[in-house]
């Protein structure tokens, strides 16, 4: 329910091409927002609500089903043998793709050149309700494609469209590799508490929830990251001294500005994207 009690208007007809686990956690959000009757294909025949059928592959839909759009979350590797079979849909429906590596370009080159294609990439938070996705609407979309694709991925988080396809060559770098980092300081944060004794389990509860309160502030305070940062940092105390180390010119910073640009440079190795550095 929105606010004023008024209900969201319904989703409309859709069909979902694959449904692992991001597949499933947009599904689930859809679904809870009012999902009108849908399709699924999917290998595995199971139940996933009554506004949704699922069939095993584009052969069981039926002639007349129109769904507004076409959500692609296969794998990219297997995307050239599977695609082709939903080229029929061109014309009516915006395509939808949740899947790394496959350009514009590319997407075309197998759904058609007048094929409207909207490219995202989302991030593992969304299977939560709490992602960042970033999104760029092809040439062919117009604004009511553009508005329904928004409406799709901000079901599972936060939505922003570049103006530039080349911009998700960073956010797969930043927003989609960026969970594994925070994931990485919750790790070594668990390993210093070990190396001064802790008990393991202690040592886990420690960092996890000092990882995951510092999240909740950072989502509930408006001030930058770097004021909280500041906020925690009493002059001449134990703070100061440990950021002192950590951000040294050749530690932390410099360290995550080279690995934002290695993971970025092999994002446009597998799009078969050139990566041109940023004017500044």
């Amino acid at each position: 329910m929105c606010g004023g009690g008024m209900s969201l208007p319904p989703i409309p007809p859709i069909l979902l091409v694959g449904c692992g686990k991001m597949g499933s956690a947009m599904l689930r959000s859809w679904q809870e927002r009012g999902l009108s009757r849908s399709f699924v294909v999917s290998p595995s025949p199971r139940a996933l609500g009554e506004s949704v059928a699922v069939v095993p592959d584009a052969t069981h839909i039926p002639p007349d089903f129109r769904p507004a759009a076409v959500i692609l979350a296969v794998k990219p590797q297997v995307a050239p043998s599977i695609l082709p079979d939903y080229v029929r849909f061109a014309g009516h429906s915006v395509f939808l793709s949740v899947m790394a590596g496959l350009t514009q370009a590319g997407l075309a080159g197998i759904l058609g050149e007048q094929a409207a294609i909207v490219r995202s990439m989302p991030n593992t938070p969304s299977a939560i309700g709490k992602g960042f996705t970033m999104a760029h609407a092809g040439p062919h979309v117009d604004g009511a494609q553009r508005s329904l694709c928004h409406t799709l991925l901000e079901a599972v988080g936060t939505v922003a469209w570049a103006e530039q396809e080349t911009e998700l060559l960073a956010a797969t770098a930043i927003s989609g590799g960026g969970p594994a980092y925070v994931f990485l300081i919750a790790e070594l944060l668990e390993n210093c508490a070990l190396e001064q004794g802790l008990e393991p389990d202690l040592a886990r509860s420690m960092a996890r929830q000092t990882v995951i309160g510092a999240a909740l502030l950072l989502e509930r305070e408006e001030a930058d990251a770097a004021v909280l940062r500041r906020a925690v940092t009493s002059p001449g105390g134990t703070t100061e001294q440990a950021l002192k180390i950590l951000m040294a010119e050749d530690a932390l910073p410099s360290a995550f500005s080279r690995a934002v640009k290695a993971a970025i440079k092999r994002a446009g190795e597998l799009s078969g994207a050139p990566v041109v550095e940023p004017v500044r």
